[in-house]
């Protein structure tokens, strides 16, 4: 069976088809990642950070997203009943966002299958559920399925966007009405429909994690070369972007771009948007590609041209990622 996780074929047969909702309640776990202050993502996200999980198999593996426990030196994660567990990455994967875990020590919960996420439409009523000192259940209704990218060189052809929006989203559970996992929880948003200030959320739907499961959890990393990374955070403003900030030692510093830059080309290429200079910059080639960019400094058309590099290489890690 494509895509089946550890243990799931075993326990498939004897796995209520209908929503139980202490088994879904108990599948949920809240989860404390400390980060060393040395670490490149400690100045955006901090040094302590929560969120939440959800146990996928029987094994204690754990789905969340990735930046809660991102570079994270130390990490917990705290059942429905309020015991806590010390837990290990398992893998990153900057692509799609998510994080696995396995929790360690007598560890033990219900697991909840993946759904298909595809199947998920707008106006669909799902439960989104929190973990931890934030646990709690809400009623929400999928009002997007579109297409997300965002300034940290992250992009989503097809995300799934929630309204009324929740607080404790970071690796919240999107679950549909048999109680089977569709999305985890990764931003709170200002416009869950496309064009209207509506506050909602974005969760990153479970068919992004299926296709590179197995690499994930031989290798801690998917098996295809690594995108070319620059360590840049833009912001659209007309087709164009400006960059707002560089990561410490990031290619794009080391390359002299500077904030306030604005790019207008990529690989010779003009384009239209985030979306566009994302898939223009990574069809350029792997990892370790140098990349044209054409920037605007004031008045004058600059070229630049970026080393690029492996993003999950750049972070402190499990050295096995």
């Amino acid at each position: 069976m494509p895509g089946a996780l550890p243990g799931a074929l075993a326990a498939e047969a004897t796995e209520p088809a209908r929503l139980d909702p202490e088994r879904v309640v108990r599948s949920i776990v809240g989860i404390s990642a400390t980060v060393p202050a040395d670490s490149q993502s400690a100045r955006t996200l901090g040094t302590d950070r929560e969120g939440s999980g959800v146990v996928i198999d029987g094994s204690g593996l754990i789905l969340t997203i990735g930046y809660t426990v991102m570079e994270a030196s130390q990490i917990q994660v705290t059942t429905s009943d309020g015991r806590s567990y010390p837990a290990n990455m398992v893998a990153y994967d900057p692509v799609s966002g998510f994080g696995l875990l396995r929790a360690e020590m007598g560890f033990s919960a219900p697991w909840l299958r993946l759904a298909n996420s595809d199947a998920v439409k707008e106006g669909d009523t799902l439960l989104a559920l929190s973990g931890g000192g934030n646990r709690g259940a809400t009623a929400v209704k999928v009002v997007g399925k579109r297409e997300f990218a965002g300034y940290w060189e992250y992009l989503l052809d097809e995300a799934l966007f929630t309204f009324p929006p929740i607080r404790a989203f970071n690796g919240a559970a999107l679950l549909n009405r048999e109680g089977r996992l569709v999305g985890i929880g990764s931003l709170l948003v200002s416009e869950a429909v496309e064009g209207r200030s509506l506050p909602g959320n974005m969760f990153v739907p479970v068919s992004a994690l299926e296709p590179v499961l197995a690499d994930l959890l031989a290798y801690g990393r998917r098996q295809e070369p690594a995108r070319p990374w620059l360590g840049v955070t833009l912001r659209e403003e007309m087709g164009r972007l400006l960059v707002e900030k560089l990561s410490p030692r990031s290619p794009a510093e080391l390359a002299g771009l500077r904030p306030g830059d604005w790019i207008v080309g990529v690989g010779g290429q003009r384009f239209s948007g985030l979306a566009d200079f994302y898939r223009k910059l990574w069809g350029l080639g792997p990892a370790g590609t140098v990349v044209p960019l054409e920037v605007m400094r004031g008045t004058t058309l600059t070229p630049v041209a970026v080393t690029s590099a492996d993003r999950v290489r750049f972070l402190r890690l499990n050295p096995t990622l």
